[in-house]
């Protein structure tokens, strides 16, 4: 059984930061790609980055490029989503989630396992 618990949401104000945790339990070293989404209500599921699990390679969304940071620790079978400048654009629920085959996309329909979610709010 896969499970992803992501943790670390919160309320911020504009121009702060955040990390968000991803720790992924079960058949994690199956994982190929992990990544991170956000949506808002109302509007389609968007992909802010993503990191190979193996060789760390690392992808972006545009509008987070240069902000927000993707990381991971092998070892604790964990992802980060280190989010810096804040705007109330960026406010969502955040979700993770993995790729079990060889890939890295931007697709959301590509993950295969997802975490429940972390609301951020960044007030103005």
């Amino acid at each position: 059984q896969v499970q992803l618990v992501e943790s670390g949401g919160g309320l911020v104000q504009a121009g702060g930061s955040l990390r968000l945790t991803c720790a992924a339990s079960g058949r994690s070293f199956g994982f190929y790609t992990m990544g991170w989404f956000r949506q808002v209500p109302g509007k389609e599921r968007e992909f802010v980055a993503a990191i190979s699990w193996r060789a760390g390679s690392t992808y972006y969304a545009d509008s987070v490029k240069g902000r927000f940071t993707i990381s991971r620790d092998n070892a604790k079978n964990t992802v980060y989503l280190q989010m810096n400048s804040l705007t109330p654009e960026d406010s969502a629920v955040y979700s993770c989630a993995g790729i079990l085959m060889d890939i890295w996309s931007r697709d959301s329909d590509d993950y295969n396992y997802w975490g429940q979610g972390t609301q951020v709010t960044v007030s103005s």
